[in-house]
């Protein structure tokens, strides 16, 4: 086992930030599926019941995007980001997973959009400032 000293500091306070917020907003979307699964009494899969393959989408589209844009963000944090441009990518992208479920939960199509455009942007703009910040100064 490792023990940390008093003195260490984590390393990555931004993605430990928008991780923790976007973890416990997952686990809401999770939640719903199931409350939706006993509503509808739809063990396996999502039957035909819109309200359950909606919740299905929801909680998956949030969970196949948002590894890769937290990954994404601790990248360019560990690489030397800077705490402003960090917020900026963690905070558009809680914005944008936000917008995104509200969508597909009230069936608003301009809403959903937004929320996915604004997840593929961030998830592009942090793996340029990756890569800005690797190769930038060479």
């Amino acid at each position: 086992m490792i023990e940390l000293e008093d003195s260490m500091a984590i390393l990555v306070p931004v993605t430990a930030l928008y991780g923790a917020v976007n973890a416990i907003f997952n686990v809401v979307l999770a939640a719903n599926v199931s409350r939706n699964r006993g509503r509808s009494k739809v063990n396996l899969g999502v039957g035909t019941d819109d309200g359950l393959t909606r919740a299905n989408r929801a909680h998956g589209n949030n969970s196949e995007y948002l590894a890769l844009a937290l990954v994404m963000l601790m990248v360019t944090e560990l690489s030397g980001g800077g705490s402003t441009a960090l917020h900026v990518f963690g905070g558009t992208l809680t914005i944008a997973r936000l917008l995104h479920a509200h969508g597909m939960y009230a069936n608003v199509v301009p809403t959903r959009a937004a929320g996915a455009t604004l997840t593929w942007l961030t998830v592009v703009g942090l793996a340029v400032y990756a890569l800005m910040l690797r190769y930038g100064g060479q």
